[in-house]
């Protein structure tokens, strides 16, 4: 059932942006929800949109590489019940780069403890092999 909401919550996001996007800006925004709903489900799968030298900066200052986020990921160090889009500010796309700035809520546990926030973030993506790929992210807490 969590998945199948899940879907729905990316077809819904994916139309919302058929009227103003791009083709190449609406395979990207995909990209996107597909990250937040694979990161609300805690799903492994997420490792397979990162870069393989991405590079992660959390509003706390703690930094993380790709190993460094698998590792805390699939320990359930922090475990996501929902990452929520509330607006999407920027959206650039040159040659294989693309930056995108939103607005996003969390709601999780770390280390037990639950959490719940507003973030501003800025992701950087690259297309390898066509696909495109996390590359960077830094979030800042809003409050």
């Amino acid at each position: 059932m969590k998945s199948l909401f899940s879907f729905i919550c990316l077809v819904c996001f994916i139309l919302g942006f058929t009227q103003n996007y791009s083709k190449k800006e609406k395979v990207l925004l995909s990209q996107v929800s597909k990250l937040d709903s694979l990161m609300q489900n805690n799903d492994s799968k997420i490792l397979e949109l990162f870069s393989a030298d991405v590079s992660f900066g959390h509003s706390n200052g703690w930094v993380q590489n790709f190993q460094d986020f698998k590792t805390d990921f699939e320990s359930g160090k922090v475990k996501y019940h929902s990452v929520n889009q509330l607006e999407l500010r920027e959206l650039k796309i040159k040659n294989k780069f693309a930056n995108i700035r939103r607005i996003i809520a969390v709601k999780g546990l770390y280390k037990n403890e639950i959490f719940e926030m507003k973030l501003s973030v800025l992701e950087l993506w690259i297309k390898q092999k066509g696909i495109w790929k996390l590359w960077s992210r830094q979030s800042v807490k809003i409050n």
